[in-house]
């Protein structure tokens, strides 16, 4: 057994925590558009899945016009709190850190958009340990499609079998298998252990801090 060559990971509650400034945001832009407010928990539960099906599950509707309004409004509360209210967990950075100096090559792929992504790396002054990010805007199909997946094994040109994603959410896995690609869930998010059960993985583990130790079956 051998080290994977190519680590991907998701970024919202797998390399980063953002459940607060996600929720915040949902509050301010809720309050904005004279929604009703929804509890922190529920919210914070969406966090992981498609923003248009997040807003959808949020405010109840499957009215696309308020929905493309609602994620509008959100994006002017985003811009002020998201990047400044991510934090990288304290396991994250050691782990891409070692993974590199392996020489291993490192992607985000997200549904959070690229740009945000590459705000957060720079200003963590980390950027240089990730190669390439996928994010909301760069597919057409969000997870639990697979098109992200696919799109950075293209980027890489690397094979499905020396490829790892990590996420945190079932969505993550789902996309996973879809993509053909081996699964590590870490913990992090809002997912149990037991939710990932079903769904194929090479491990499940409390954080990215692990995900270095996982080897090739």
């Amino acid at each position: 057994m051998k080290p994977y060559s190519l680590y991907l990971f998701d970024f919202d509650l797998t390399l980063v925590e953002t459940r607060a400034v996600i929720v915040k945001c949902f509050h301010k832009t809720m309050q904005a558009l004279s929604l009703p407010d929804r509890n922190d928990r529920d919210l914070a539960h969406l966090i992981g899945l498609p923003m248009k099906q997040a807003v959808a599950i949020a405010i109840g509707t499957n009215d696309q016009e308020l929905i493309d309004k609602f994620c509008k409004a959100y994006t002017i509360s985003a811009d002020r709190y998201m990047t400044a209210g991510t934090r990288f967990y304290p396991e994250s950075l050691p782990a891409l850190s070692l993974l590199k100096e392996r020489g291993a090559k490192i992607g985000i792929v997200s549904s959070k958009t690229a740009s945000r992504i590459a705000e957060r790396l720079e200003l963590s002054h980390c950027a240089h340990l990730v190669d390439h990010i996928i994010g909301s805007h760069d597919v057409a199909a969000h997870k639990p499609a697979p098109e992200g997946l696919l799109k950075a094994l293209e980027y890489f040109n690397i094979p499905k079998e020396d490829t790892l994603y990590t996420g945190d959410h079932l969505v993550d896995a789902q996309a996973a298998e879809a993509a053909g690609l081996d699964f590590a869930a870490v913990l992090t998010g809002n997912s149990s252990p037991y939710a990932f059960q079903p769904l194929p993985h090479r491990a499940i583990v409390p954080n990215v801090g692990h995900i270095p130790h996982i080897l090739k079956p």
